[in-house]
This record gives structure tokens, C-alpha cells and sequence, in this order.
């Protein structure tokens, strides 16, 4: 486990907090809490909770999982003492507004200074809320959004009654815009859904071409970043990725995910829009709720209710000692996810072993095993991936269209639609310091596997 070092700062500050309240009237009635029966059971928990992958540990580089910074942690569980609600000003006092100033920093890290926004419980209700609006302005008109986009888009589009369909992906798995082109022409599509780091591959979509579409077929743009969002604050990326980012500001709505890259525990999301009139579809009444106070409270902005005001509490801390600017700390923590990505990208692509489709666009690299065919080169991944776990490497897999990889790549590779490849997401900044070691375990279980298969894997390739 990494140094605990949110139990340090959480010690010096319960106390502060503790005393604001000191003037108040011992509550505590009955027995003592029962401290050797609690011990006991959270043992039980530890015990339990040692089941798990070392999410933590930079040899975990698998899935999007990001150990949350210890001030969060910390900030987090301080809140926990008074345990806040944002739905209401008189649930949340201190920590609505700390909600309030830490949304104003992420969307000012798109350039927005006037708009509407909260926070919510994660990604797919903010995104939610995006495709809700999108359907008030635009009544049963159609949600479009490319193959590789998130599949919360298609759900929650069936959810709010709203028909969806998806474009197909270039070979780079970006939105296809001549696809999305010929989409536009049936002249019923409400709202498209441009995902800047899709969570597969961690492609950028074109939204500089899609948006050079808008003027002439009247659409709204969503900007799904929940992933991606953060590398606005790159100076490290390829021209369209960069180019991509550059007009994030004139999406109609932005979701971003500070549970991701933000350091954040879970579940902390966010959903911005560019027109702050937009809140007029929120209006409601809650006499029961909203009579403590004149001002705007987050629960009249928000089709959730009870929210964690800790989440907000732990955001607001974060941003305090990392701002979201370019070439802070923040921002070079995710340069060095990056350059660890492109790192461990041109090493597959050195090795006889491995091919990959393509460069990383962000943080996310994805690559095949070469094999006789596809089927034998998916199970080649399946097993490496396995051996790798049994390392304490941890990987992922990912299906990807086998049109994603050169022609000839197998044979038969035309007779079959997806393959199975290995996925790597370097999003913890240490990855960096660590790619060599995962390197080395992963050259060191690949062989292995290559030497002894144990399946028959039609003429896998032994090349180191």
C-alpha cells in the first residue's frame, strides 16, 4: 500500500474542524461505542478487502483506475465528519459552494467563464444530463454518436426516449466524418456525441470537423471528455488530437470525469453547458427543500438529488494545490502519462512479437500478438494477459475491429470482425519512472507463453 499519508494530514485537521463546534452541548447518549467490536469487524473488512487489484501500484496498468491524491483522501474523509448534502444550501452550506468555485476551475480550463454547471455522481449521469437537454431543445430527434463512442450513450438515449445511432470509426477508431456527413443529410439528428478519448482506444474524435458541420445542419455538440478532458492542458499532443482539444470551447456541453484524471475518488463527475439559459429545463419546486436560503442552490440545477458534498470538499482541495493550468504540476503529470503511452508504444512496435494499430492519441495503448491468424492471435492475448496478472503486471483486454490493423496483418483477416488485443492505460505519472519494468515483464511472460502455448496457435511468431 502507498504511504498513508491522508491519515497525517486528516489527524492535524479533524481536530480544527472539531473545535468549530465546541460551543454545542455534549450529544453522545448510552454506552461508549463498542471499540474492540468495530476493530474486529473492520479487520474483517481489511481482510476482505485485500481481494482486489493493486489499483494503486504503477505495475497495475490496466483498466482507468487512478489512486485518488492523498490530500483528496484526506479532504474526503474530513468532510465524512459533518457528512454535507449538495442538494440543498442547508444541507451543504460550505461545501456548495466549494462545489461552485471548483466546477468554475474546470470550466475555465475550457474557456468558459459563463455557463451553467455541477457536479454529479460520475460520467454517465453528466452525460445523462447532456442528452437530456439536448432532447428538451430538440424533441425526439436523434442522438448520433460514433461505434467506439461509450455504450452509456446508447442506454441512456433508450432511457430518455430519444432514437440513437452510431457512425462508424476511421481505421484510427476517430468518428468517421463523412459517415457522420451523410448521417446529417436525413436532417433529424438533435445532438452528436464527439468523444475526446474514447475508452478503448483513447482516440480523439475530429471535433474541428465537426464543427465546421454545424452551420449548415443546425445540431448540437456534446463533447463526451469524460475520460480526456483533462489533456486540454497538454502541450504534448499529436496535431489532430491538439487541434481537436484547441475548439473544446465551442462544444454545446462538456462532461470530464475528475474521478479519472482528476485525482478524485469515486464517483465524481462533472457536466458543463455553454448557455447558462439552459438551466430553465431544471426549474422545479421543492418547498421543502429550498426555503433556507434566496440563493441558487446545485439541486436546482441537477436531476440528481442527494449528492456527496465530500466530493466537492475533496475537488475543491485538489484544484487548491494543483490548478488546472498549462505547465503546473497537474498539467506535467499528465505529459508524463503520455510520453510513457508513446514510450511503450514505439517498444511494441520494435518487437517481432507485437503490432499495434496505432499511436496513442493520449494515455491508452493497444496492441495485437502476431499470429497465423486472428482467433489464434486473440487467445495469444488471453494468455499473456493471464501470465502477466500471475507477474503482478496487470493489463487489459480490449475487442477491436480487426480493420483497425493493416491489411494482411492474418490471414483470413477479413473474415473476422474483431480481435482480442492487450490494452495498457499509463494514467498514474509514475508509469513513466516504471516502463522499463513493465517492459521487462511483459518481454519475459510473452516468451514464455510463445514457448509454451497451450494451445495450438497456427504459427505464432517466436521473434524476440
Amino acid at each position: 500500500m502507498p504511504e498513508d499519508i491522508a491519515l497525517q494530514l486528516l489527524a492535524g485537521a479533524l481536530p480544527q474542524l472539531e473545535a468549530s463546534f465546541r460551543n454545542l452541548p455534549p450529544a453522545r447518549a448510552g454506552q461508549e461505542p463498542a471499540i474492540d467490536a468495530m476493530a474486529a469487524v473492520l479487520s474483517q473488512v481489511a481482510e476482505r478487502m485485500a481481494d482486489n487489484y493493486p489499483y494503486f501500484h504503477p505495475l497495475y496498468a490496466g483498466q482507468m483506475l487512478k489512486p485518488p491524491h492523498p490530500l483528496a483522501r484526506a479532504a474526503y474523509a474530513l468532510a465524512m465528519g459533518i457528512n454535507p448534502n449538495n442538494h440543498a444550501l442547508d444541507g451543504g452550506r460550505a461545501s456548495s459552494r466549494m462545489e461552485v468555485e471548483a466546477v468554475r476551475e474546470i470550466a475555465k480550463m475550457f474557456g468558459w467563464t459563463d455557463f451553467l454547471g455541477h457536479l454529479t455522481s460520475g460520467g454517465t449521469f453528466a452525460n445523462l444530463e447532456a442528452l437530456w437537454v439536448a432532447g428538451q431543445l430538440a424533441p425526439g430527434k436523434r442522438i448520433v454518436a460514433s461505434e467506439q463512442a461509450h455504450y452509456t450513450h446508447g442506454r441512456i438515449s433508450a432511457v430518455l426516449g430519444l432514437p440513437f445511432t452510431t457512425v462508424s470509426a476511421d481505421r484510427a477508431g476517430r468518428m468517421d466524418v463523412a459517415a457522420l456527413e451523410a448521417t446529417l443529410q436525413e436532417g433529424d439528428v438533435g445532438a452528436v456525441v464527439v468523444t475526446l478519448g474514447t475508452t478503448a482506444t483513447g482516440a480523439v474524435d475530429p471535433l474541428h470537423k465537426v464543427l465546421a458541420l454545424r452551420g449548415a445542419h443546425q445540431f448540437r455538440i456534446h463533447v463526451d471528455a469524460a475520460y480526456g478532458g483533462y489533456f486540454t492542458l497538454s502541450s504534448a499532443l499529436g496535431d489532430e488530437a491538439a487541434r481537436a482539444f484547441a475548439c473544446i470551447g465551442q462544444a454545446d456541453s462538456i462532461v470530464v470525469d475528475p474521478h479519472k484524471h482528476g485525482l478524485q475518488p469515486y464517483g465524481c463527475g462533472c457536466i458543463l453547458f455553454r448557455e447558462p439559459a439552459v438551466g430553465r429545463y431544471y426549474k422545479h419546486d421543492s418547498p421543502y427543500t429550498y426555503f433556507t436560503s434566496a440563493d441558487l442552490h446545485l439541486g436546482e440545477i441537477s436531476l440528481e438529488c442527494s449528492r456527496a458534498g465530500a466530493s466537492a470538499v475533496a475537488l475543491w482541495a485538489t484544484q487548491q494545490l494543483l490548478p488546472l493550468i498549462q505547465g503546473g504540476e497537474f498539467a506535467r503529470g499528465l505529459r508524463c502519462s503520455r510520453e510513457a503511452a508513446m514510450l511503450l508504444h514505439q517498444k511494441i512496435c520494435s518487437d517481432s512479437r507485437f503490432l499495434s494499430p496505432f499511436a496513442p492519441e493520449l494515455d491508452i495503448v493497444v496492441w495485437a500478438v502476431r499470429a497465423g491468424s486472428v482467433a489464434a492471435s486473440s487467445r495469444l492475448a488471453q494468455e499473456i494477459f493471464a501470465a502477466a496478472a500471475g507477474e503482478d503486471l496487470h493489463l487489459a483486454l480490449a475487442q477491436l475491429p480487426s480493420r483497425f490493423f493493416p491489411p494482411g496483418s492474418w490471414a483470413g483477416q477479413e473474415q473476422q470482425s474483431s480481435v482480442t488485443c492487450l490494452r495498457s492505460v499509463l494514467m498514474k505519472p509514475e508509469h513513466l519512472d516504471w516502463l522499463e519494468e513493465i517492459w521487462s515483464r511483459l518481454c519475459r511472460v510473452t516468451a514464455g507463453v510463445l514457448a509454451h502455448p497451450t494451445a495450438n496457435h497456427d504459427g505464432a511468431a517466436r521473434g524476440g
